[in-house]
């Protein structure tokens, strides 16, 4: 790698050791620690087919990262430049996976209030839910469930925010969904031990 920069962009040797290799190490780590944050979160959702995939090429841009420390073991802005790919190829990870928004989550909502309005948004904008009566330790609770896309999330919490500003919700990943309607189902071990429910 030397000699290339050496005869095509007749860099210093100083300049390529403590600029542009250290400044690949970088790019490097960002790339593989962003596409193993992505990876992760493929496995977590079920999405066996492109997990794989990912998981080359992580490998692959590690493996150049890593070849370089090994050649220039002596310089410390190689490890420098390492550790902080690592932290913000990280970062990258979580933001592309956010605007991306992949997989399905389940909400839980509950509420002493009334929720004829919010099921009426839900009716209205065909999300599919569950209506159940619940027992709190501070009496009787409505509780709404729902199994939906990320990418639908945000107008379903502002739409809660309107609704119900004070309510008490939860949401969480879903690795699979059936293909069974959700709205005649009943959760089942999802978080409700706390809380006695019966069929409204």
């Amino acid at each position: 790698m030397e000699q290339f920069f050496y005869e095509n962009f007749g860099v210093s040797e100083g300049v390529l050791n403590y600029v542009i290799i250290p400044l690949l190490i970088f790019v490097a780590r960002i790339g593989d620690v962003s596409i193993s944050t992505i990876r992760i979160i493929f496995v977590m959702s079920g999405k066996k087919n492109i997990a794989p995939i990912l998981g080359f090429f992580e490998a692959l841009i590690w493996l150049l990262a890593i070849g370089q420390i090994i050649s220039n073991i002596d310089n410390v802005f190689s490890y420098i430049a390492y550790a902080s790919g690592f932290a913000t190829g990280t970062y990258v990870g979580m933001y592309i996976e956010e605007r991306l928004a992949l997989g399905r989550v389940v909400l839980r909502l509950i509420t002493k209030e009334p929720v004829h309005q919010f099921l009426d948004f839900l009716k209205e904008n065909d999300y599919r839910y569950s209506m159940l009566d619940g027992e709190g330790s501070t009496g009787k609770v409505n509780v709404v469930f729902l199994v939906l896309k990320r990418d639908l999330l945000n107008n379903l919490t502002e739409a809660i925010n309107k609704y119900h500003p004070n309510a008490f919700y939860t949401i969480e990943g879903v690795k699979m969904v059936s293909e069974a309607d959700l709205s005649e189902e009943v959760p089942k071990g999802i978080g409700f031990r706390w809380i006695q429910l019966k069929r409204k």
